[in-house]
């Protein structure tokens, strides 16, 4: 069990890092709930997907899997800066400031699903080890949500401090992230 929760925690340190990304341009509670259960949903999900597709696919995509999930987070986090640099020129420009971008669920889901993929050679090696997947599962999903949250809260924490330019700050924050992930970092 001690082997599950370190991998949970090791899994979860990317969506702690995502979800400091996030919480800079400001959440309220909704939107933590939205997140914590997307990111929770995807770390509960891909394991379980992984030991049902089997080893053939983990062989097919070996560590494609990694740079997969590595460039949607950067892609997101680009798209994100895009964004945050059109509404600062807007606000600039005397323009309504727009829906902080980290909160579209579109958006969240990409998030997840770039967070989580590589859950799927966890899956595969769930399965190898017999270690009760239901258990890993829930157990690597409550860990991912937590660190979520506390990632979301320390976000918040900076985003209030960082004022407008928030978004900003966490687009840099999710291409960081991906670029970690990339390098075999986080």
């Amino acid at each position: 069990m001690l082997a599950v929760l370190l991998v949970a925690v090791s899994l979860g340190l990317s969506n702690f890092a995502a979800a400091v990304g996030i919480g800079v341009s400001g959440v309220d509670g909704r939107t933590r709930l939205r997140i914590g259960l997307i990111f929770g949903l995807f770390e509960i999900g891909m394991p379980i997907a992984g030991l049902l597709l089997g080893r053939g696919l983990a062989a097919r995509l070996g560590h494609a899997a990694h740079w997969i999930g590595a460039g949607l987070l950067i892609a997101t986090g680009l798209y994100a800066v895009a964004q945050a640099v059109r509404g600062l020129a807007g606000q600039d420009q005397g323009q309504d400031e727009a829906r902080p971008a980290g909160q579209r669920t579109g958006r969240l889901l990409v998030t997840g699903l770039a967070l989580s993929i590589d859950n799927l050679a966890v899956g595969f090696a769930l399965g190898a080890y017999r270690v009760n997947v239901a258990v890993a599962a829930v157990v690597i999903g409550v860990v991912s949500v937590a660190m979520s949250l506390i990632g979301l809260e320390l976000g918040s924490r900076i985003g209030a401090r960082a004022g407008k330019r928030g978004e900003l700050l966490g687009g840099i924050v999710l291409v960081g992230v991906g670029i970690a992930i990339a390098a075999g970092v986080i």
